[in-house]
């Protein structure tokens, strides 16, 4: 198993100035994110990370080179990654289509590990993270269930039903479904679709699919921040990071 992780973006809607560091680089508690994906990741056995770069690229080599993990991180440079994330995640296809369990994850979340281990360690092939505890407004994006499975994921809600999670932006697939993200993606990049976000390739390999062929794992209660704007870096830094565990080996099994 193996992760995708997207880190390219310019990060504009943080405000941060000219210059400022990618996402993936800010830090916290003197740690970056890098450095966190990086140590929960190897903890929980996953094999490899492959990082879709762009913005300030080499600063992000140089963090990897810093946390000594040139030998656990590759990176493909997407030199469009002004378009949008789709243009991202299309860099990665052949890693995708490679014929290994993929872990997809944004690069720009702090989490505390039990998180990403529900989600390595999950019964489920095909699976995404989901929190009950939804933030307000539009930008979120929502996993619909209906009668206990996945029916609808998009950030605008179109379908009918019992109730929606939040999406942290970590999904785990199978080889036959990420070869069938690749193909969803196809179609918008020979389109010329080239701004549109990841999601809606994942959004249309969900919809293609028998109803269960993705599950879910509930993971409300577990402290966690996507970094999109400058109030998630305050909540990030305020509230999350004081409530994050350590990871802890002798525990191994609970939480």
């Amino acid at each position: 198993m193996k992760a995708i992780m997207l880190a390219a973006g310019v990060g504009a809607r943080l405000n941060a100035g000219p210059g400022h560091p990618p996402k993936v680089m800010l830090e916290f508690a003197g740690k970056s994110l890098l450095e966190r994906h990086i140590e929960i990741l190897r903890y929980l056995g996953v094999g490899e990370i492959v990082m879709v770069t762009g913005y300030r690229n080499e600063a992000i080599h140089d963090g990897i080179a810093e946390a000594g993990a040139q030998d656990y991180v590759r990176t493909l440079y997407n030199p469009d990654f002004t378009a949008g994330s789709l243009v991202s995640l299309w860099a990665a296809r052949e890693e995708l289509s490679a014929g290994e369990d993929i872990i997809f994850m944004d690069g720009d979340v702090l989490y505390d590990y039990r998180l990403m281990r529900r989600l390595v360690e999950s019964k489920h092939p095909n699976c995404f993270l989901m929190d009950r505890n939804v933030r307000p407004g539009e930008d979120p994006v929502k996993i619909c269930v209906r009668d206990g499975v996945i029916i609808d994921f998009h950030k605008k809600i179109r379908t009918a039903c019992d109730y929606w999670g939040e999406w942290p932006g970590f999904l785990r697939v199978t080889p036959r479904l990420g070869r069938r993200v690749v193909e969803a993606m196809r179609a918008y990049v020979e389109a010329g679709r080239v701004n549109e976000l990841y999601e809606e390739a994942f959004r249309d390999t969900l919809l293609a699919e028998p109803a269960g062929a993705f599950r879910f794992e509930d993971i409300t209660g577990l402290p966690w921040a996507e970094i999109d704007f400058p109030e998630d870096l305050a909540r990030a830094r305020e509230e999350v990071l004081p409530q994050l565990k350590d990871i802890q080996p002798a525990e191994e099994g609970t939480g």
